[in-house]
């Protein structure tokens, strides 16, 4: 799931760059950065879930090696 939440926050910062460049209206510039923002603690959960369940997998399957 982090590549999808990469992905939406660089989406968000290009349309908000593009937005910006083409003096678009305020309030798509203000949708571009609050979702970017918002993206960001998202990107942060799914980088600690990710975490934890490789650390659970570790536990209850030894041999599981992640490439």
């Amino acid at each position: 799931m982090v590549p999808f939440a990469i992905a939406g926050l660089a989406a968000f910062a290009l349309a908000g760059a593009i937005v910006w460049l083409t003096n678009g209206p305020d309030a798509w510039l203000q949708t571009c950065i609050a979702g970017f923002l918002v993206g960001i603690p998202g990107l942060i959960t799914m980088l600690v879930h990710d975490r934890n369940r490789r650390h659970r997998r570790a536990l209850t399957h030894p041999e599981f090696r992640e490439n």
